[in-house]
C-alpha cells in the first residue's frame, strides 16, 4: 500500500514538473536610474533549472561580486493538486563610475539542452552629489542591509588585538575576524583599516585562502574567518586609536513562499532563499602605548626590541695588502627586526670599508613576526701591518625580563702581509665585487720598489765610446 502511494505521488509530481516546464521564463531585473559611486544589484530569475549560465559583457560597469548564484523549490498541494516550482538567481553587485545611458544585453542560459535569453536592460547613471558621496563613504556602527531583518546578530566583523598596552617598539596582532552564521560571500572592503603611529605587516598577504574555524561567541556558536591580520609596531608612545573598517557582502537569507500548502513540511523545507547586500562595519580599537624605560638604557641601543641573537663572521684573518675580507654581522630572533637599520663598528683607519649589503629573511606564523637581518662589509687593507677589529655591541629591549641586553661580537686580529705593489691588479673573493672599482686607471698609490733612471740630453756620437771603438781597427 505504502508502495503504490509514494509511486502515484512521484508520478504526480513528474507531470506537474512536466506542465511546468512548458512556460520557462528568464528574467533580468536591476534599477532604472543610478548614481555614479552607487552599488546596487543586477538579478536574472529562471523558473527552471537551468545550466551553463553566461553573463552580460559588464565592462561599463565594476563588477563588486557576481554572479553568486542561489536555487529555491517549493512544492504546492491545494485540493489534491501538487505543483513543484523551481527559481535559479544569479546576482551581479556593480558600482557605476561614469554618466551615461548603458545598455546590458541578454544574458544566457540553458535548461534542457535549449538556450533561452533574457530581456535587454538600460541603466542610467547620473552624477551623484557631494553629500550622497560622503553618506556613501562615511560608515556608521552597526550592519546595514537592503533585505528583511536585522542581520548584525547573523554576521558581523571584530577586530581583535592580543595586546592593549605594549611597549613602545613591541608587536602587537590585529586580527579582523568574520563572524557568520548565514551563507555570505566574501567581504570587500570598503574602508581599509589604517594604523597612524605604526609601522604595519600584512600577515595575510600571500596566503590564497582564509583561516576558518567555528567559535563560540556571548553564547552562541558561529562560523569565523580570519579575513584581515596585521602585525603592528608602535613607533612612540601614548594613546592612538584604530578606527572601523567597512566592507560589504552578500548574504542569502529565507524568504517565505508567497503560497503555502495546507502541509507545513512541504513549506518549512522548501523555503526560498533571497540574496541581499549586508553592510558591515567593524568596531574601533584603542591602543595605550607604554614608553621605554630609561634606567640603564645603553648607549649602542637603536629601537630593537623583542628577543634577538647577534653572530658575527669572518672569512679571513691573513691577507696581503689591497686583498679584500668579507665580515658578516647576523641579527635573528622574534620582534621589529625588520626596522633594524645599522650597527656601530669602529674600522681601522687603514682599511678602506664600502656601504653594506643587506639581506634579510622575514616571516609570519601565528605567534607573529620573525626572521633575521645581515649586514655584510667589503674590506680592502691598504697597508701591511697587524689591526685589530674591535667588538660590536648590539643592544635591544628584552620583553620577557623588561630589561635592556647588549650582545657582544669576538674580537677579530687582522694580519696584513706586504702586497706585491700593484695596487692595479687587486683579487679577492667576495659579494660586492661590483662595488670595486679598476683603481689602476684612477690615482696610482706609492711605488715600494727601486726606480730605474735614465740620462736625458746624452748622445753616442762624439762620447768617450765613440772614438774609441773608431781607433780600435787601426
Amino acid at each position: 500500500m505504502k508502495k503504490s502511494i509514494f509511486v502515484i505521488l512521484s508520478l504526480i509530481l513528474l507531470f506537474a514538473f512536466a506542465a511546468s516546464s512548458q512556460n520557462i521564463q528568464f528574467k533580468g531585473s536591476t534599477k532604472n536610474v543610478v548614481r555614479t559611486g552607487e552599488r546596487f544589484n543586477l538579478v536574472y530569475t529562471l523558473n527552471a533549472e537551468g545550466n551553463n549560465f553566461k553573463g552580460p559583457d559588464l565592462s561599463k560597469f565594476r563588477v563588486l561580486v557576481g554572479p553568486s548564484t542561489s536555487q529555491s523549490s517549493s512544492i504546492q498541494i491545494i485540493n489534491g493538486k501538487v505543483s513543484r516550482s523551481f527559481e535559479y538567481t544569479f546576482t551581479y553587485m556593480l558600482v557605476a563610475d561614469k554618466e551615461g545611458i548603458f545598455e546590458i544585453k541578454p544574458a544566457k542560459v540553458k535548461v534542457g539542452g535549449k538556450l533561452f535569453e533574457s530581456n535587454p536592460l538600460k541603466i542610467q547613471v547620473v552624477k551623484s552629489s557631494t553629500t550622497q558621496q560622503n553618506q556613501q563613504r562615511t560608515p556608521n556602527q552597526g550592519n546595514k542591509n537592503t533585505g528583511e531583518g536585522d542581520l548584525k546578530d547573523d554576521v558581523f566583523i571584530r577586530a581583535v588585538v592580543n595586546k592593549r598596552s605594549p611597549f613602545q617598539g613591541e608587536q602587537i596582532i590585529v586580527t579582523y575576524k568574520l563572524y557568520y552564521r548565514i551563507n555570505i560571500s566574501s567581504p570587500e572592503f570598503n574602508k581599509e583599516p589604517t594604523f597612524r603611529g605604526f609601522w604595519v605587516k600584512d600577515m595575510l598577504k600571500d596566503r590564497q585562502s582564509y583561516a576558518q574555524y567555528t567559535e563560540s561567541y556571548k553564547g552562541q556558536e558561529y562560523h569565523v574567518a580570519e579575513v584581515k591580520k596585521f602585525a603592528l609596531f608602535p613607533q612612540r608612545s601614548g594613546k592612538f586609536v584604530i578606527d572601523p573598517a567597512n566592507a560589504i557582502c552578500q548574504a542569502q537569507i529565507k524568504a517565505q513562499t508567497q503560497q503555502r500548502s495546507r502541509d507545513p513540511f512541504f513549506d518549512n523545507f522548501f523555503n526560498r532563499y533571497k540574496t541581499i547586500e549586508v553592510e558591515i562595519n567593524t568596531n574601533r580599537l584603542t591602543i595605550d602605548v607604554k614608553p621605554l624605560p630609561t634606567k640603564n638604557k645603553p648607549a649602542e641601543f637603536n629601537g630593537a626590541v623583542g628577543s634577538f641573537d647577534f653572530k658575527s663572521v669572518i672569512d679571513k684573518t691573513e691577507l696581503k695588502a689591497n686583498e679584500a675580507l668579507n665580515l658578516k654581522f647576523t641579527i635573528s630572533g622574534k620582534g621589529n627586526v625588520e626596522l633594524i637599520d645599522k650597527i656601530n663598528i669602529k674600522f681601522p683607519p687603514d682599511f678602506e670599508v664600502y656601504d653594506p649589503k643587506i639581506s634579510k629573511s622575514i616571516t609570519t606564523s601565528e605567534a607573529g613576526v620573525t626572521g633575521r637581518k645581515s649586514f655584510e662589509y667589503l674590506v680592502i687593507p691598504r697597508t701591511a701591518g697587524e689591526f685589530i677589529i674591535e667588538p660590536v655591541k648590539f643592544s635591544f629591549f628584552d620583553l620577557k625580563s623588561k630589561k635592556y641586553k647588549t650582545l657582544v661580537s669576538p674580537e677579530f686580529k687582522i694580519q696584513v702581509a706586504k702586497g706585491d705593489g700593484s695596487a692595479a691588479n687587486i683579487s679577492y673573493s667576495g659579494i660586492n665585487q661590483a662595488d670595486i672599482k679598476y683603481i689602476g686607471t684612477d690615482i696610482r698609490h706609492i711605488k715600494t720598489q727601486l726606480p730605474q733612471f735614465n740620462i736625458t740630453g746624452a748622445f753616442f756620437f762624439g762620447s768617450t765610446l765613440f772614438y774609441v771603438l773608431l781607433i780600435s781597427p787601426l
